[in-house]
């Protein structure tokens, strides 16, 4: 995304713009684009190329694997943050790449649950850069955790786009089911963000199978032409180019007569998915659905915000575990620090 913008913005935005998280870079380029309003739509010449930087580089845009610096080579082990009871793992996708992702495991037999979170994380960084959130639903909330990194991302072969991250979401879940190991457990997706948006598609696709138990969607949007006028403004005109789409709305309203249970976690000062969104989203949800936000939460920090993993916590024992096990069950206390649970990744 970085190197696409610079070939566009004047020095003093180049200067910057590696520092940066992605949700400071798309508002200061939105800034930018704000004051170049005037000329861009009153002169064809600029017009054509704000369009055709629109068409022919939006995965660059949509889809910043390379933030921050080093994210294709370096992905952090789960022994970094003191996880032991984990697997790295490569597996096929049917047209040809090879998808990388950590499986963990509840470190204590005693709090194991009959739950597996396949987590679909947002557009940057890898999967090294969530272990933390892993580590919290691994070793305190008992579930197995299957995190995927999507092609293009991190240790994975191929380039992204929302094609092929639709065939790595439903490899993911495929594998899933298809694993010795966890075939038999409930299987839950959790996606934050973009990943929400595949979350989405996989309930849309696979709800009829009958085996994903419940959703777990954060700070997701209705669609990305939808979320372009909140986060570019002076775009808005130009979002029908959008080949990327992303139609979480379409998605949900093919979800018919489906009684698996979708929570909805939203952070009320999210500053790139207008929390509107996911009001909407959960309006439009067919299914059994829970509504839970957070006041003080933005779009990469609602994940470290009170109450959020006893949110997920309560919901997976009501929603999914009720009537599984006589006993009332447990959890533990994980000492993570709540920088390191931000969702994106900061740049260096």
């Amino acid at each position: 995304m970085y190197s696409v913008l610079r070939s566009y913005l004047p020095p003093q935005f180049n200067h910057t713009l590696a520092k940066l998280r992605l949700d400071e870079a798309v508002a200061m380029t939105s800034s930018y684009l704000s004051w170049l309003r005037i000329p861009v739509f009153a002169t064809s010449g600029l017009a054509a190329l704000g369009s055709s930087l629109l068409y022919f580089k939006q995965n660059d845009i949509i889809y910043p694997a390379n933030l921050p610096a080093g994210s294709r080579t370096n992905v952090d082990p789960p022994e970094k943050y003191g996880i032991q009871d984990a697997e790295s793992i490569k597996f096929p996708t049917p047209d040809g790449e090879t998808l990388h992702a950590y499986l963990l495991r509840p470190s204590d037999p005693s709090l194991r649950k009959n739950v597996t979170l396949v987590t679909f994380h947002g557009n940057a960084g890898n999967v090294g850069h969530r272990l933390p959130i892993g580590k919290v639903l691994s070793q305190s909330l008992g579930c197995h955790v299957f995190m995927v990194e999507y092609r293009g991302y991190g240790l994975s072969t191929g380039s992204p786009s929302e094609d092929g991250l639709s065939i790595d979401g439903q490899t993911a879940l495929d594998f899933v089911r298809n694993h010795k190991e966890l075939r038999k457990t409930n299987i839950v997706l959790y996606g934050q963000s973009l990943g929400g948006a595949l979350a989405i598609k996989l309930l849309q696709t696979n709800y009829h199978v009958g085996d994903i138990s419940a959703v777990i969607l954060e700070n997701t949007f209705l669609s990305i032409r939808k979320l372009i006028p909140s986060i570019m403004p002076a775009a808005k005109y130009l979002s029908y180019l959008c080949h990327q789409r992303w139609d979480s709305e379409q998605s949900l309203a093919k979800v018919e007569d489906a009684e698996i249970p979708v929570l909805f976690l939203s952070g009320l000062r999210d500053e790139i998915v207008p929390p509107s969104m996911m009001k909407s989203l959960f309006e439009q949800c067919p299914t059994a659905k829970v509504w839970k936000e957070f006041p003080n939460g933005d779009h990469n920090s609602t994940v470290a915000e009170p109450g959020y993993f006893e949110a997920i916590w309560g919901f997976l024992i009501r929603e999914v575990l009720r009537g599984t096990r006589g006993e009332k069950p447990k959890r533990a206390n994980v000492d993570v620090d709540s920088d390191q649970l931000r969702s994106e990744p900061v740049g260096e």
